[in-house]
């Protein structure tokens, strides 16, 4: 995505993200599958039309930013210096995510709840796993160009870590741990995640 957009696409992105906040807002009160997109359309002063023409299924509206996860690790192999080895670039990100408190970051304050829906609903759990399928395949074809010997099992491996060490901190999260305390242990998860990796040699 450009640095600049024009008026219309950020009208497109906001309209985005607000009929995904009213969804997520209506899901964490009252359960995924009670909430139908029509209601959400209502709630959003759009009609079901546009909200699916933003969000091709009902999960997308909740798991929305798997988009933004595929792009995030693709660009960070993409833009890194051609010295750096791939998993540098990534753990770099990793690191910057969880500073920043980012959705995608590992931990945050609203995290419990929102990951509570995802653990009632089977099909967001599937769509959860889709998602990852779809940021793996998104960062083998980035790492298709770099010195990968194999960039679909580095790849793999790379996503299998990550949401492992996520996972882990969603658990801790959701029974009732500090923010701050996890996102130390994250952090000590993804050092030690991402050194694992690279003692395969699989990043060139």
């Amino acid at each position: 995505m450009g640095e600049e957009l024009s008026l219309r696409e950020r009208k497109k992105l906001a309209t985005r993200q607000r009929i995904s906040d009213i969804a997520t807002g209506l899901f964490i009160e009252r359960g995924f599958d009670a909430v139908t997109v029509a209601e959400v359309a209502r709630q959003a002063d759009v009609s079901a039309m546009t909200v699916f023409n933003y969000f091709p299924r009902k999960e997308d509206l909740f798991l929305d930013r798997i988009p933004q996860a595929a792009e995030l690790l693709a660009k960070a192999v993409r833009d890194r210096a051609a010295s750096e080895p791939p998993l540098t670039a990534l753990r770099r990100l990793a690191l910057q995510l969880l500073d920043q408190r980012h959705p995608l970051g590992g931990v945050g304050d609203t995290f419990a709840p929102f990951w509570q829906v995802v653990v009632d609903s089977p099909a967001l759990r599937a769509r959860a796993r889709e998602g990852a399928e779809e940021v793996e395949r998104a960062l083998a074809a980035a790492l298709t160009d770099t010195a990968a010997p194999d960039p679909h099992l580095l790849a793999a491996l790379v996503v299998a870590a990550y949401r492992t060490v996520f996972a882990a901190s969603v658990r801790r999260l959701m029974a009732g741990t500090p923010a701050d305390e996890v996102a130390h242990e994250h952090r000590l998860r993804v050092e030690a995640a991402f050194a694992a990796l690279e003692r395969t040699g699989l990043d060139g």
